[in-house]
């Protein structure tokens, strides 16, 4: 708390600082909007969270970035006000500018959301997704045997769970997801928090989605925006470190232990989440 001081205690200072610009909130879901929980299909956002984000987003533009396919969260949320950037930001479904010339963009579509509305569609990785499904069923037969392992397809990612496997099996697990990697040299192998996930060797991050939807948005480079970026993970830190090196907006990390990161507050875990959310609209409805 002395190196990563509480953003609710830190809001006056934010909301200061926010004054005359506009902000553009960020939001990771697993652990951030949700709780972990041992099944990661059960990831089931509050009603009350939910409602949090439908009322920031009224204010403020909204997106969220997950390490889940852009569907998946959607799923899990369910609010059509937000923009979604799906497996760790190479799966983008942002907002159209008057202005904007998509072939500013390679891997940038013009598409329709759900609702019939016109939005670019961006998906840096496409040429990998035969090799990711090629991968999925790999592991998925690999890791059968192993109780409690659990593989996600998340388009242009693959999750492998271990949560639930009996730690004894852990390095059965490494060993499977390792046996099969060995044979993609353009894919790459990163942890999370009881997560091993296979990548495509890319330079794409959430730190480059960030970047990506502020310019969507019309105000990557405008001085008068102010990103917040909020999660609880490592692939999180790719977007602090963005905000950290272009000296504006704050990212806030979620733990409820000491770890080291690129962010400027923190907050213990999903309620406080909600509750700095409530707070940013209490102040811009007073403001």
């Amino acid at each position: 708390m002395l190196k990563y001081p509480s953003a609710l205690n830190a809001l006056e200072q934010i909301t200061a600082c926010a004054k005359g610009k506009k902000i553009a909130l960020f939001l990771d879901y697993d652990g951030t909007l949700s709780p972990i929980v041992d099944n990661p299909e059960h990831a089931y956002m509050p009603s009350a969270m939910r409602t949090a984000v439908k009322n920031v987003a009224k204010y403020f533009p909204t997106a969220i970035i997950s390490g889940r396919s852009r569907d998946k969260v959607y799923e899990f949320v369910g609010l059509t006000e937000l923009h979604y950037a799906g497996s760790h930001g190479m799966d983008i479904m942002g907002p159209v500018r008057e202005s904007e010339s998509i072939g500013d963009h390679p891997n940038c579509i013009r598409s329709t959301d759900k609702q019939g509305k016109e939005v670019n569609l961006f998906q840096p990785a496409g040429e990998f997704l035969p090799m990711i499904d090629e991968v999925f069923r790999s592991l998925v037969e690999n890791v059968k045997d192993i109780r409690g392992a659990k593989v996600e397809n998340n388009k242009f990612c693959v999750s492998v769970h271990y949560r639930l496997v009996d730690e004894k099996s852990w390095p059965a697990v490494a060993h499977c997801v390792c046996d099969v990697l060995k044979d993609y040299p353009r894919l790459r192998l990163t942890r999370g928090r009881k997560v091993l996930e296979i990548r495509p060797v890319i330079d794409w991050d959430k730190g480059k989605a960030v970047e990506f939807l502020l310019e969507s948005l019309g105000v990557n480079h405008c001085n008068d925006a102010l990103p917040i970026y909020i999660g609880d993970d490592r692939t999180d830190e790719d977007a602090f470190k963005v905000l950290m090196e272009r000296n504006r907006g704050y990212g806030i990390l979620v733990s409820s232990v000491p770890k080291e990161s690129n962010a400027l507050y923190s907050l213990r875990d999903p309620s406080e989440v909600m509750e700095f959310l409530n707070s940013l609209v209490k102040w811009k409805k007073s403001a």
